[in-house]
């Protein structure tokens, strides 16, 4: 039941068979994201854009951290995407693409913040790497990203056919592409936030990327600084924790600090 659930649920899932897709609902976002109207501030010149995991959506994905983020001074932004982002990958960063441009042209920002759970964490590289990205973001924010794949596949019992959790299939062609060479281009900072206890993304040691200098990327396990935390991936977005590791990230220039000291016990 447990595998089950995570399968409808999370972006590391590989999920075979056949059916017939049903209609996206009405968009909603989450709250404290989606003023149109926000115009950011000295302090905060870059507006945050949330970008939610595969069989996710912007309300359910981001109802805790958005609006944390936002009672923080920024503007804060999100999108559904790709079918509950179960669609091809490089469609999804395309509608990503869109997204961000009507973002700054809303804002009169010169480059967002991209804050991204499971696939969201993984799918913007794409948007950097090859659709011009890189010149329009400041910093990538993953939290628990699917960046190289995932060894676990797992089964939804509904039998909806998922192009996306197939490429996220750890050694995928996609992968495989998105990761040759360097894996953090010039220009955006890269944090990744994991978890020991990631039962999607295996090994959870596959969020990691390894070709930033340090004052280009961070490399975050929870548990390194936060030693009970259980944290597994589907919750991630809710944990307390993250939202400081998050907020830390946001508000500097730069990473994430490896040797922040979160507050464990909130």
């Amino acid at each position: 039941m447990r595998r089950s659930l995570l399968a409808l649920a999370l972006a590391g899932a590989v999920v075979v068979g056949s059916g017939t897709a049903q209609a996206a609902p009405p968009a909603v976002s989450p709250p404290g994201a989606n003023d149109w109207s926000c115009e950011p501030s000295a302090e905060h010149p870059r507006p945050v854009v949330l970008v939610h995991g595969t069989f996710e959506n912007m309300a359910k994905n981001w109802s805790v951290l958005a609006p944390q983020i936002e009672q923080a001074g920024y503007c804060v932004f999100a999108l559904d995407y790709g079918n509950n982002a179960t669609g091809r990958i490089e469609n999804s960063a395309q509608e990503l693409s869109s997204f961000v441009d009507q973002v700054l042209a809303a804002t009169g920002a010169r480059q967002v913040d991209l804050v991204g759970h499971s696939q969201g964490g993984m799918m913007p590289r794409h948007y950097l790497k090859s659709l011009g990205g890189a010149d329009k973001t400041g910093e990538l924010i993953g939290i628990v990203p699917s960046n190289y794949g995932t060894t676990t596949p797992l089964t939804n019992p509904t039998g909806v056919v998922c192009e996306a959790c197939a490429q996220q299939t750890q050694g995928s062609p996609f992968l495989t592409e998105l990761n040759d060479g360097d894996d953090t281009p010039d220009g955006p900072d890269h944090t990744v936030i994991t978890t020991r206890y990631d039962e999607v993304v295996t090994p959870y040691t596959n969020a990691f990327l390894h070709d930033g200098p340090a004052e280009d990327l961070a490399n975050i396990t929870v548990q390194d600084q936060c030693p009970n935390n259980l944290m597994e991936h589907d919750q991630s977005p809710n944990d307390v924790v993250v939202a400081q590791w998050v907020l830390h990230a946001l508000d500097r220039e730069g990473p994430a600090d490896p040797g922040f000291q979160p507050n464990c016990l909130l």
